[in-house]
């Protein structure tokens, strides 16, 4: 029997779809972004600003797709409580706080002066 080729891309977007059914901060995260977009297109960011802003999204999704699949495969392999398995995912974990973190600084960096020139008494 001969095997089909696989399509990697195939695979990647059930990976997100899966994400974003599954895991209820890929959504939050989601509306964060999207806000962040509407935020910059009414701000006229510049090239820069948007740089900035999108590598921000795009880690701070990096880091929570790899947090579920670390999560999924911890559940895997460690299906009863280990303090390892916990240790795994609360690492996982932490990488997203320090993404999503980092976030905030780059959107406070950017936003908060141009929200301020517009509403300034």
């Amino acid at each position: 029997m001969k095997k089909r080729p696989s399509n990697p891309f195939a695979h990647a977007f059930r990976g997100l779809q899966a994400a974003y059914l599954s895991e209820r901060n890929v959504k939050i995260h989601l509306a964060a972004a999207a806000l962040s977009v509407a935020l910059g297109v009414w701000l006229e960011l510049s090239m820069y600003e948007w740089l900035w802003i999108s590598l921000s999204i795009a880690l701070v999704f990096l880091s929570e797709l790899l947090n579920t699949a670390m999560e999924a495969l911890v559940d895997m392999v460690s299906p009863t409580y280990h303090p390892l398995a916990r240790k795994a995912k609360d690492t996982a974990a932490a990488a997203v706080l320090v993404a999503a973190a980092f976030s905030l600084l780059v959107g406070g960096i950017i936003f908060i002066p141009k929200f301020w020139s517009i509403f300034a008494l």
